[in-house]
């Protein structure tokens, strides 16, 4: 699913630091229109910070983010970000309709109609037809994840940022919210930065993966996954290639490859 060459994220010299201690120290990184780029990394590298900081929540401390070229200083209004814990990202006294429907509340040149038939398409895209009265406490925590997910692509957003958030859930769970995320990647068009702890999801969800340092975090290698774009857990964790792009990853991660 890639796009043009043009960036469509572009990060220059990104720093922040809280109070004396830096833990963003100086990143460069593009992402194109289309990509599913993964981002990995020693624990307390700084992976949520950055993504906090490139969704606008966070001021970096010095550097620039441009989107389409033009310099963003504020929260971009083409990005969305699902984070790890869906039990506090979703409002529990709201149903599963009103918290996909949330974030449109914003967009008035949307009809009521108009935001309605969003939620019920992204809420079908993910699975979960017909829980739209539901509230997220009448859920299990894998389909808390998806209401999660519905309300970001309700959104439509030119860049999805992801931080970890397939971690909280069991293993089967967590493999079938994989293969969703890329059935959803697939359908709908759009930019995708997932943050993971997990080498085997790095590499089987995406097309690069960006190795960080540890912190003052910088990125230290780009490696592109070249593997089948139709991807299965099972027969393309089976491939070679996997296992030595897992293991080149890990190396990069323990400083064991320089």
């Amino acid at each position: 699913m890639s796009g043009s060459d043009r960036p469509l994220l572009e990060v220059r010299e990104l720093r922040h630091q809280y109070g004396s201690h830096e833990v963003i120290g100086g990143i460069n990184l593009s992402l194109t229109p289309g990509e599913f780029v993964a981002i990995v990394g020693p624990s307390g590298a700084g992976k949520t910070t950055l993504l906090r900081t490139l969704s606008g929540l966070l001021r970096p401390t010095s550097g620039d983010i441009f989107m389409h070229g033009e310099k963003v200083d504020s929260v971009p209004s083409e990005l969305a970000m699902v984070f790890q814990d869906y039990s506090r990202s979703l409002f529990p006294w709201m149903t599963v309709a009103a918290n996909v429907n949330f974030p449109l509340r914003r967009m008035r040149q949307l009809s009521k109609a108009e935001r309605a038939e969003r939620v019920r398409e992204s809420l079908e895209s993910v699975g979960l037809a017909g829980t739209e009265r539901k509230y997220p406490w009448q859920l299990s925590g894998g389909m808390q994840q998806r209401v999660a997910i519905a309300r970001a692509l309700a959104y439509r957003p030119s860049v999805l940022l992801m931080d970890e958030p397939f971690a909280s859930v069991d293993a089967q769970t967590r493999m079938d919210l994989e293969d969703l995320i890329l059935r959803v990647w697939e359908t709908h068009p759009m930019t995708v930065l997932f943050v993971t702890h997990d080498i085997d999801e790095s590499v089987y969800l995406s097309q690069r993966v960006l190795v960080l340092s540890k912190s003052p975090t910088r990125v230290v290698r780009d490696i592109a996954v070249p593997l089948p774009r139709a991807r299965d857990q099972f027969a393309t964790k089976a491939l070679p290639e996997f296992a030595a792009l897992r293991e080149e990853i890990a190396g990069h991660i323990l400083g064991r490859t320089t």
